[in-house]
Order: structure tokens, then C-alpha cells, then sequence
């Protein structure tokens, strides 16, 4: 997984994997099939451990702004961290390719459209609650913040501080009051 987030799927080799695993070839295909295969491994590994304070920041807050500014805060202290990859592996896996020829593409992109589905679930909750207009286009707010995200991670990925990447978030959280406006 680490090999994977550090250097994308396609820059990853055989070689680099079966270093990072201490096996050969042979075993890597026995368990795996494939690099594709491996990846998804990787990738549920990286879903079900990495960044999970990101999106559980989503249900725990009071307010649906609440929710989006904590989402954002946690994506910068994650992103942030030295003692992994900075990024986001779903965001930078695989910035180069088309779904059609390669299942990892297609992976990353299903993954970053159900990020994108629960932004929008929490916007239509705040709906729900009375906090955002029925008008509002919870499905465009949750592209906008996601889109932030992504580009936070990219910038981490380039050596953005926290401190930086804080104030992206905050940023993002200034058209708040924009984009979810009555219309």
C-alpha cells in the first residue's frame, strides 16, 4: 500500500513491490493474480485504515458547516502527516489513464465518486435539518469540496505545510455562505 500511495499504480514496478513485500515474482502472482489485483488489495488496506478521521468527522458534527469545515480541518492534518506519504492515494493513484484500459483508474474514480456521494448525503441531511435551503445544489457543493480536497492533496503531495493547507480549508469554508445560499 505504501509503495502504491508514495508512487502512484503506474510508476509502481514489480520490482518495487516485491522489494517492499520481501518476496519474489512468483509469490506476488500466487497471492495476487496481477499489479491490478494487488492494488485493490492495497487499496481496501488504505480505505479501511488511512484517513478514516476525515470522514467520520462528516456524521459527528452538529451542523452540517460544522461537518464540512471539521472534514477539511482533519484533511489537512492528515495530508499533512511525516510519517507516511503525504496525499491522499485515492486522489493521486492515478492521475494519467483511462478507466476503459486500466481497472485502477476506474477503482480510484469509483472511489472519489462515493467520497463525492457522502458530501453530498451530509449537504442533504443540513437540507434535511432545516440549515440549507432545498434550492441549494448539494450535488455541486459536494463537487466543490471534494475538488478542494483533491487539490489539497496534490499541494501536500508538493510540500504544502499544515499550516497552508489550513488555510485552503479555510478558504473553502469562505464560500460556505455562497454556495449554499438561498435561490
Amino acid at each position: 500500500m505504501l509503495v502504491f500511495w508514495e508512487k502512484g499504480y503506474e510508476a509502481t514496478s514489480m520490482a518495487d513491490l516485491t522489494a517492499a513485500m520481501q518476496i519474489g515474482a512468483p509469490s506476488l502472482y500466487a497471492a495476487f493474480g496481477n499489479k491490478a489485483e494487488l492494488f485493490a488489495a492495497a487499496l481496501k488496506t488504505y480505505k479501511a485504515e488511512i484517513g478514516l478521521e476525515i470522514w467520520d468527522s462528516l456524521p459527528k458534527a452538529a451542523t452540517a458547516r460544522q461537518a464540512f469545515a471539521d472534514f477539511l480541518r482533519e484533511t489537512a492534518v492528515a495530508y499533512a502527516r511525516s510519517d507516511q506519504p503525504r496525499g491522499c492515494m485515492i486522489a493521486l493513484g492515478v492521475l494519467n489513464g483511462h478507466t476503459e484500459a486500466n481497472p485502477a483508474c476506474e477503482l480510484l474514480r469509483d472511489c472519489r465518486l462515493e467520497n463525492a456521494s457522502l458530501l453530498r448525503e451530509r449537504l442533504e441531511q443540513g437540507v434535511r435539518d432545516g440549515e440549507i435551503p432545498p434550492s441549494a445544489d448539494c450535488q455541486q457543493i459536494a463537487y466543490f469540496y471534494a475538488t478542494v480536497q483533491h487539490g489539497m492533496s496534490i499541494t501536500a503531495r508538493d510540500g504544502a505545510t499544515l499550516a497552508s493547507l489550513q488555510s485552503t480549508a479555510d478558504a473553502a469554508m469562505a464560500a460556505w455562505d455562497a454556495l449554499t445560499a438561498p435561490r
